[in-house]
């Protein structure tokens, strides 16, 4: 899980908390991590935390979003323009078993190169600024294309970190970590034809 400074706290952290229940339930291991090393961080909100560990090599990646709407001089619209969070991502995608993002997330995958053709979404009122990148845009909470599974804004994320459980491991899991933070999954997923089909 990317952090960054300005990122949206929900973002992150609804997913965390379900990646944290399925870290105990399989063999799913869960890291906060900086871009260039550990790093503290502070979010749209103010909420201060800290990245133990850098980037380095992971087997999946998550990136949220947070200032990309109102342009902010901390968050995704930030990272985007200093360039070298979405050139990292973009080295890194080809390694990946897959990329999820949430919110405006997605607009850094954008900017890294990762979306064009793909079937993705972000947040609505960042809709037509996904579509310029190329994008084929689905207007679902949850979009898994396979490689890159995005999701709309903010509590979203929740949603998508149970799909990716169902996903990699069972919905008997993801159904038993939805029941233990007491929250409805709302199903609206787009799930492409060529994840349906394995190709």
């Amino acid at each position: 899980m990317l952090v960054f400074d300005g990122l949206d706290e929900m973002d992150l952290m609804g997913p965390f908390e379900v990646w944290s229940h399925a870290a105990k339930r399989t063999e799913l291991e869960l890291a906060l991590v900086g871009l260039d090393g550990p790093v503290e961080v502070t979010g749209l909100n103010g909420l201060q935390f800290k990245a133990p560990e850098g980037l380095g090599t992971p087997d999946a990646l998550f990136v949220p979003g947070g200032g990309w709407l109102n342009r902010a001089e901390r968050g995704s619209w930030a990272e985007a323009r200093r360039g070298v969070m979405t050139a990292r991502i973009a080295e890194l995608a080809p390694q990946l078993r897959f990329i999820s993002s949430v919110c405006t997330g997605s607009m850094l995958l954008a900017e890294a190169g990762l979306v064009k053709g793909q079937a993705v979404t972000t947040n609505r009122n960042a809709w037509a600024d996904l579509e310029a990148f190329g994008a084929d845009l689905k207007k679902n909470r949850v979009v898994d294309d396979g490689d890159l599974v995005t999701a709309g804004g903010i509590t979203a994320g929740i949603d998508l970190a149970l799909h990716v459980v169902e996903r990699e491991f069972s919905a008997e899991v993801a159904d038993g970590i939805a029941a233990t933070i007491e929250y409805t999954r709302d199903r609206d997923l787009y799930v492409s034809p060529k994840v349906a089909t394995g190709n």
